[in-house]
Order: C-alpha cells, then structure tokens, then sequence
C-alpha cells in the first residue's frame, strides 16, 4: 500500500503470544522493526510448583492481557487505526493459554476491523532471526526449547519441512529434569548452564547420536544416566559432584546438537544456520556453535536472548511472511495446540 505522496505504508502488525507463560505483546514494523515488545512473564509463579502448571497460566494471561496490550500500542507510539493487522500465536502451546490470546485478537481484529493472522509458535522462533539479521535461502535452523528440538530445513521464505526432531524429551525439557535431580528449582536450564561453565571437573556421559546419518535426537537416556549417578553416590554415601554432572550433561548434549546441526548444513547446502528457542540463550550452546562454525566457515545468526525466549517479537516477524504471501487468516480459525509447522508454510510454493 501507498500513501499519496506515493511512499510505500509500512506494515504495522500488533501481535500477540500466550503459547504458555509469557503473556507478551509486541508491534512490529516490515517484519523486522520492533517498535515494542511487553512481555510479563510468569516463572514468579511456576516456580513454586517446579513446572508450568496450565491452569494457573491461564488465569495469569486473562488477568494482564488487557494491560500488555495497551503497554505494547503506548511503547511503540501506535494507534489502532495505524495497524495493518492484528497477529496471535494459533499453536503449537497449551490450549487453555493459547485460547486467550486468540479470543483477545480476534476480539481486536473485530473491533478495529483489521485482518487477523494466525501464527505457528515455531515458525516465530525461527524468524526471530530476521529481527537481527537478514536472511539467506536455503538456511538450516535448530530449534532447542522446552517443547521442541527439531532441525528445519527452508528451501524458501516460509517454507518449512523438518529433517529431525527429538523423539522422546525435549532438549529444554531434559535440562529441567537434570536440574531437578541436582537440586535446583525451576526453571532448571541457566542453573546447569551457569554450573557447566564453571566446572573444573567432568563426569563423562553417553552421546545418543541414533542410526548412522539420522538427525534426529534423543535425551530420555541421557537423562536417566545422571539420575543414575546421582543415585550411584547416594548410595555410596558420599555428594554427587553436581558441577561435574551438570558439565558432562552439557557437553553430550551440546556435542550432539552442534555436530548433527553442521552436518545437516552440508548435507542441504545451506548459506546460513539459524538458531532459535529458549534453550538458544544456554551460553555453553551458544559457544560451541560459534566455535564450530567458524571452523566451518558456516554463517551462523542467533538472536539476543530476549528473542530466544517467548515473546511477541517473533510472532509479528513471522505473521508479516504470511501476510506478505497468503494474507489473514478467517475469524472462525481455532487455537491448535497440535499447530503443524509444515502445514503453516505460505502456499506460494
């Protein structure tokens, strides 16, 4: 769209994510542009009960939602009528989560008459890069967060089609049951993170690598081998070396993800590897994958951390890559906790 002058309008998408315990909201400009990005996030609350307890999340969304939004539009020096579209995380999350931020956007699109765009909670993982760099066709990305862990390979803007994926536990998920059996409250990830990088020791733990050439991955085992050490020397008396295990349990799982993530780059002829979710703000990952793929000569774009975790920002970079191809999305569409990330790509191709 143009304005009279004959500029091009920007695209303004207010968008909106409760896929679990962040209620955030955010306004992005051309997809790549944060004007705001309000997140109020619940881990206060969780904590007390060492996981995400649904219910509770929900009742937390319906009590700020309101405020968020009105936060977001304030910080970015926005009115309604200035939108082009609203954006709501659609799926993957919890249901009941997922359902408030759904029925507030298209209680807004309704109200202010703007389009509505449903949004795949990965695909704003993933394009959470585009915030902080440009992006590259083909690129590979790795997604590591306490639901997902999954190599995706886009041969074009908005295609997406998975090469490998966890198989039991995902990778953030193993990292809150090790923290648990080392004594740590949730969120478990930045303690063994934290611990692993100030360890002097290392008590060496299996790599599950799977078939010969698979890129897919597995940390249910992995996760039982450090209760089997914590249980070894309990049982023998003495203090489990926590620093130790948590060092050996991030080095298995960091050698796994680098090396079947640099392997799927070659194997695709990928220009760049994206890499997305909240496991993504784990420093010791972070490391290992720039020191690899400097190696490699691989370029690699990892977002702040703001972006890793959950927040609006992503969802409005994703949602713009959907308007741009396929446009809004109907009034009657549902919050899908079971959202497929392929079946959301744009049906350009």
């Amino acid at each position: 769209m143009k304005t009279e002058t004959g500029a091009a309008q920007p695209v303004l998408i207010l968008a909106i994510e409760t896929s679990c315990d962040e209620t955030s909201v955010a306004v992005v400009k051309n997809g790549s542009e944060v004007l705001s990005n309000i997140i109020s996030s619940q881990i206060e609350t969780h904590r007390a009960f060492g996981g995400v307890v649904p219910e509770v999340a929900s009742r937390k969304h319906v009590e700020v939602i309101t405020l968020v939004i009105e936060e977001a539009l304030a910080t970015a020096g926005v009115t309604p009528d200035q939108l082009s579209a609203v954006a709501v995380t659609q799926g993957p999350g919890l249901v009941g989560a997922l359902l408030v931020g759904v029925v507030a956007a298209k209680s807004l699109a309704l109200a202010w008459g703007k389009p509505l765009i449903g949004t795949h909670h990965i695909a704003g993982h993933i394009y959470a890069n585009r915030l902080v760099a440009e992006l590259q066709y083909p690129c590979m990305t790795l997604v590591v967060s306490g639901g997902h862990t999954e190599l995706v390979h886009m041969e074009r803007e908005g295609e997406f089609r998975i090469i490998g994926r966890t198989r039991d536990d995902a990778v953030g998920e193993a990292y809150d049951k090790v923290a648990r059996a080392l004594g740590f409250p949730y969120p478990g990830g930045p303690h063994v993170d934290r611990l692993a990088r100030e360890a002097t020791e290392v008590v060496p733990l299996p790599r599950v690598w799977l078939e010969p050439g698979s890129y897919d991955f597995s940390f249910s085992g992995l996760k039982s081998a450090v209760l089997n050490v914590v249980n070894q020397s309990k049982m023998k008396g003495l203090t489990p070396d926590v620093a130790g295990i948590a060092r050996g349990f991030q080095e298995s799982v960091v050698e796994v993800l680098v090396e079947k993530a640099v392997r799927a780059v070659k194997a695709t002829n990928s220009k760049q590897l994206l890499l997305c979710g909240g496991v993504a703000a784990n420093a010791g990952l972070r490391a290992a994958l720039i020191s690899r793929c400097e190696a490699e000569n691989i370029e690699l774009i990892i977002p702040p951390p703001v972006y890793c975790t959950d927040n609006a920002a992503m969802i409005g970079a994703a949602a713009y890559v959907k308007w741009q191809h396929d446009g809004g999305t109907p009034l009657d569409m549902v919050a899908d906790p079971g959202f497929s990330l392929e079946h959301w790509s744009v049906s350009a191709y």
